[in-house]
């Protein structure tokens, strides 16, 4: 019986498993790629439930209904056992965590062909941050979950470890590695020590020199980018009447990916409203409202990141596109404003990771290996190449790496 390896993410979630004659195989979890956006839309039009690509597009093409995205976040949170709205009816986050575990299910299954209750599944080395209760709750509420949807036999694996077994597989000779794995919402870290030989063991914790963990990720590098080039459009940091500030909460919430529905309730849109004396410019106060009334929380993000990612690719200035609020609205991320917006929280990303070499008892790593969504940003690849000169950097797959050592690790264990 296969064993089936998943990488839920706080954006993308993906899966892999070996079949019975040995090969690898990651999965098409949508038409267009293998991962899938971890997203579910409850489409207020058609009264479905649309998931991954397919509830991105819904809701960026402008369909009425609600989108949830950075489920992920909550684990842990009293959050997870609150009651939402979704097309007219309440569900607990943690039910729509199951729909979204059981979809994944459906798509794998239909895939190889055959039931899959046995699953391999990847967390954070840290769901939360110096909380080991809230911690080992995030667990056991997704074990929860993926129980729920129909697994069974259900283990769980840390992420890096994952990611650095699948590396193993092109290595011809022992390496010592840290794995750097930069998720949606956390940075993980592993050194380890790598050898093809010692693959197919189930038990490689004698390989495993420390694990380190920082609550940071690529959503909270689209949080800082958004505050930074976005939100003071819509009023934030602006200097209103009595030479005060304007609140920053619905800024915050805005552009944090799990919060945004909280900045469309009632109570929110009316504290919103009536920050309209606090203006000194009314155009700030207007493009806020119209934010928050026609909820273009998801699309001012979604935008942001687009920008992000082909900013970091391309090294070159990228507009934000935001033609849904104003036809020429349209600011400018470029390097500099990556650097500074996002200086502090890459410089906690890397001290962690050296905070991992050094846990391990090492003076220094042969290989750092990148993986995860946002391992790709510009800026974090050359303050983790500045920190660590000597070691030799390796870009893996920043989506599949961490599903294919998940399925490395059932396979193993079967």
């Amino acid at each position: 019986m296969l064993t089936l390896g998943i990488d839920f993410g706080t954006s993308n979630s993906a899966a892999a498993v070996i079949d019975d004659s040995g090969t690898l195989r990651v999965i098409p979890l949508s038409a267009s790629r293998y991962e899938m956006p971890t997203a579910v839309f409850f489409d207020a039009e058609t009264h479905h439930v649309l998931y991954g690509e397919d509830a991105m597009q819904a809701y960026l093409s402008g369909h009425e209904g609600r989108l949830l995205r950075s489920l992920k976040s909550l684990l842990g949170s009293a959050l997870m056992d609150e009651y939402t709205q979704v097309d007219g009816r309440a569900l607990r986050f943690f039910d729509i965590v199951v729909l979204f575990f059981k979809e994944l299910k459906r798509r794998c299954e239909a895939h190889v062909g055959e039931p899959l209750p046995r699953v391999v599944i990847g967390r954070p080395v840290h769901f939360v941050d110096d909380d080991p209760e809230r911690d080992a709750l995030a667990q056991t509420t997704l074990s929860r979950a993926a129980l729920e949807a129909g697994f069974s036999d259900i283990r769980f694996q840390l992420e890096p470890i994952a990611a650095a077994l699948d590396y193993e597989q092109q290595l011809e000779k022992e390496t010592t590695a840290l794995v750097v794995d930069i998720g949606g919402g956390t940075s993980d870290f592993t050194t380890i020590r790598l050898n093809k030989q010692r693959s197919a063991l189930a038990d490689r914790s004698a390989d495993v020199l420390a694990s380190t963990g920082v609550h940071i990720g690529g959503t909270d590098f689209d949080r800082l980018l958004d505050l930074a080039t976005v939100m003071p459009l819509l009023g934030y940091k602006h200097i209103g009447t009595g030479a005060r500030p304007i609140p920053n909460s619905v800024f915050f919430d805005l552009s944090t990916w799990h919060f945004i529905h909280r900045a469309y309730t009632r109570k929110a849109l009316h504290f919103a409203s009536e920050l309209w004396t606090d203006f000194s410019d009314q155009a700030f106060h207007k493009r806020l409202m119209q934010a928050l009334q026609e909820q273009h929380g998801h699309r001012m993000l979604s935008s942001v990141e687009a920008a992000k990612i082909a900013c970091s690719l391309s090294g070159n200035p990228t507009a934000v596109d935001l033609h849904f609020l104003e036809t020429r609205l349209a600011p400018t991320l470029d390097a500099l404003v990556m650097q500074e917006a996002l200086q502090q929280a890459i410089a906690q990303v890397v001290e962690c990771a050296l905070a991992c070499v050094k846990a391990s008892g090492l003076d220094r790593v042969d290989v750092v290996y990148l993986t995860g969504g946002s391992s790709a940003l510009r800026p974090l690849v050359h303050a983790l190449q500045t920190a660590m000169p000597q070691a030799h950097l390796v870009q893996g797959n920043p989506f599949g790496g961490v599903a294919a050592g998940l399925a490395v690790v059932g396979a193993a264990r079967a």
